[in-house]
């Protein structure tokens, strides 16, 4: 059965305010038309182009933006398959790395290869279901450490940040979460208690959380999301990232959002240039070490 296509982002629109030099766009996906790379049987949409397009687009959108820089993050598009994003970050170069997949059996020799093909994180879903357990991740902690790895977690913060909250000091790796936490349920503010175990994370250093995926939450201009995104910002900017979750794949009813609209969000959000500029440079280089 033919699966839906993927709506491809609006053409991107050259920002008034820029970003800072060395600025990194920390959440996009690459992706490529069916038959150039295998893609996942569970998947629920088709890419919409092929993969030198999403490459010439992805660079329309770095530039209108003023970003240098970027992390490319394996789609369950393609499963455990990271040849994708590998390909994608090979092709970009200097300035772009990558987030794979792995299983929870993965061995030393697929852990080698990960950081061969210069990805520096895995992905773990609790949306999705994903490829990776919680447990599994845990028993995996040490290796990735070993290698210098860390993992970014899609998780629902006011389901399920209580119960991961008390593992993440034992982890010994960086934990990255997705998406301002998306919360679920955005009428009890930044006071819910899952939210807040999130904001205590980033005080406290356990934690790192991307500004992004605000379109998923909410509606352009996206101001219902400024507290949230104050409130992290708030408890540790030395540990917030931004990212632009380019090109907007799996909406699933979300309105599709245009690129300016959410660098803006961000601007407003953060009004402090030394803040944004910690964010989008400091924050990125430090953690993944370009």
């Amino acid at each position: 059965m033919a699966k839906p296509i993927s709506p491809l982002p609006p053409t991107p629109v050259e920002v008034i305010e820029k970003a800072p030099p060395g600025a990194c766009d920390t959440h996009v996906h690459i992706l490529a038309a069916p038959g150039e790379f295998p893609l996942y049987d569970k998947r629920t949409e088709d890419p919409a182009q092929t993969f030198a397009r999403y490459l010439s687009d992805y660079r329309q959108h770095l530039a209108a933006l003023g970003i240098s820089k970027g992390i490319i993050v394996q789609s369950i598009f393609y499963g455990t398959d990271n040849s994708v994003t590998v390909a994608a970050i090979e092709e970009l170069g200097k300035g772009f790395k990558g987030i794979g997949l792995l299983t929870d059996d993965a061995t030393d020799v697929d852990l080698d290869a990960f950081v061969a093909s210069n990805l520096c994180g895995v992905r773990l879903n609790y949306v999705h279901g994903g490829v990776l357990t919680w447990g599994g991740l845990k028993a995996m902690a040490p290796r990735l450490a070993q290698r210098g790895l860390h993992v970014q977690m899609l998780m629902h913060a006011d389901q399920h940040m209580l119960d991961i909250a008390k593992d993440l000091d034992g982890l010994g790796i960086p934990v990255v979460f997705d998406h301002i936490g998306w919360p679920s349920d955005m009428s009890g503010g930044p006071e819910n208690k899952g939210f807040q175990a999130l904001c205590t994370a980033l005080t406290q250093g356990q934690a790192y959380v991307k500004l992004s995926g605000l379109y998923r939450v909410s509606n352009a201009p996206y101001t219902d999301t400024d507290p949230f995104v104050q409130a992290l910002v708030a408890a540790n900017p030395a540990r917030c990232l931004w990212g632009s979750d380019w090109p907007h794949v799996m909406l699933n009813g979300a309105e599709m959002p245009h690129g300016h609209a959410l660098w803006n969000a961000f601007l407003r959000a953060v009004p402090d240039p030394a803040q944004r500029e910690q964010i989008l440079v400091h924050n990125p280089a430090k953690l993944y070490r370009i």
